[in-house]
């Protein structure tokens, strides 16, 4: 499958979550802003697939990132649901614009909802909607020292603070 077609609109992916499911898939969703893909995503996004058959990403839009982390995104949408749905361990990507993924949790109704070690069960957008249907809310351990916060810092301290680029 060629990463294009891994990228789903909301309209599109029922009718991809029931094939999956008659195949007896289990479904596994995470979410995230994914602005510049580095180990720790890769690390994170292949752990949280290995807890199931399908793994949905759920990505924030490029207006949806700027409301949660100003001045970001660093790339847009499009740039970064290709790179993601590029990656082998990636099933599925569907862009997602409220200020949570509840809505699209509630559509995907995943079988496993994953976030990095960094969030409290508790503190997880869906898990008692994924908990109420019989699923599960796991956290994966995260990558010490990788964020992209990390790296956009890393960066302009390279460049002594100038623009260039």
């Amino acid at each position: 499958m060629w990463s294009k077609e891994k990228i789903l609109t909301r309209a599109q992916l029922p009718a991809v979550l029931d094939s999956w499911r008659q195949q007896g898939r289990r479904i596994v969703f995470t979410n995230g802003c994914f602005d510049l893909l580095h180990l720790g995503h890769v690390d994170y996004l292949e752990k949280a697939r290995a807890l199931g058959d399908a793994l949905v990403v759920g990505l924030n839009t490029d207006q949806s990132v700027s409301r949660l982390k100003p001045g970001r995104p660093l790339q847009d949408e499009v740039s970064r649901a290709r790179v993601l749905a590029s990656l082998l361990f990636v099933d599925a990507v569907v862009l997602f614009d409220e200020p949570t993924p509840l809505e699209l949790i509630q559509l995907v109704r995943p079988d496993v909802l994953v976030k990095g070690d960094d969030y409290a069960v508790s503190g997880i957008v869906g898990h008692e909607l994924v908990l109420a249907n019989g699923g599960q809310v796991l956290t994966v351990p995260l990558v010490t020292g990788y964020s992209t916060t990390r790296i956009v810092e890393r960066v302009r301290q390279t460049l002594g603070g100038s623009a260039a680029g």
